[in-house]
């Protein structure tokens, strides 16, 4: 059976159930939820194992901050013994518009604290990656109260079919391929 290690980056605490930065936490809740996964605390974070058509698909929220979420990343793909190329880190994108998605393959860190730790620990920027988009609707000076700030109003009405989309991009990733994937949610 091929197993996915999918990764939900985000900040564990109450006061960052809401904010922007935790949306890759967001959808690998919503994953768990229409594939009915159980989380379970375990080493380095909060595990949810789902099946789907043959593949199982391990789902992690590390409990490891978001600047050391390569620690959690590496643990888990070395012990479920798993192929980087079945590795898929889900993370906010102050680039995108607000729910905009974006799979690659590969890239930089653009800046991001958790994808740089990724980076340095499994040492390559080849591995897939699924940017969500949370726009950049702030004042000069104000991206890191933006990005740890809640919803809002508006975003908070989009989010729950933005979130049954992001989970459908990634069972496309898990089912047909990156490049499927890539060709069918890039832009949605």
């Amino acid at each position: 059976m091929k197993k996915f290690l999918i990764v939900g980056l985000g900040n564990i605490g109450v006061e960052y159930i809401h904010t922007r930065h935790n949306i890759g936490f967001k959808v690998v809740e919503e994953i768990a939820r229409e594939l009915s996964g159980e989380w379970q605390t375990v080493k380095l974070g909060a595990l949810a194992e789902v099946k789907i058509k043959g593949r199982t698909l391990l789902l992690l929220k590390p409990n490891t901050y978001m600047n050391l979420s390569g620690k959690a990343v590496q643990y888990w793909l070395e012990k479920e013994k798993i192929p980087v190329e079945n590795l898929l880190i889900i993370t906010d994108d102050l680039n995108l518009p607000f729910g905009t998605i974006r799979i690659k393959g590969k890239g930089s860190d653009g800046g991001h604290n958790g994808l740089k730790s990724i980076q340095a620990l499994l040492n390559t920027v080849n591995y897939p990656r699924f940017r969500f988009g949370i726009s950049d609707e702030f004042k000069k000076g104000q991206q890191v109260d933006y990005v740890l700030g809640n919803w809002s109003d508006q975003e908070n009405q989009f989010l729950p079919e933005r979130l049954q989309t992001a989970s459908k991009a990634v069972q496309e990733f898990v089912l047909a391929g990156l490049n499927n994937a890539m060709n069918n949610y890039n832009g949605k």
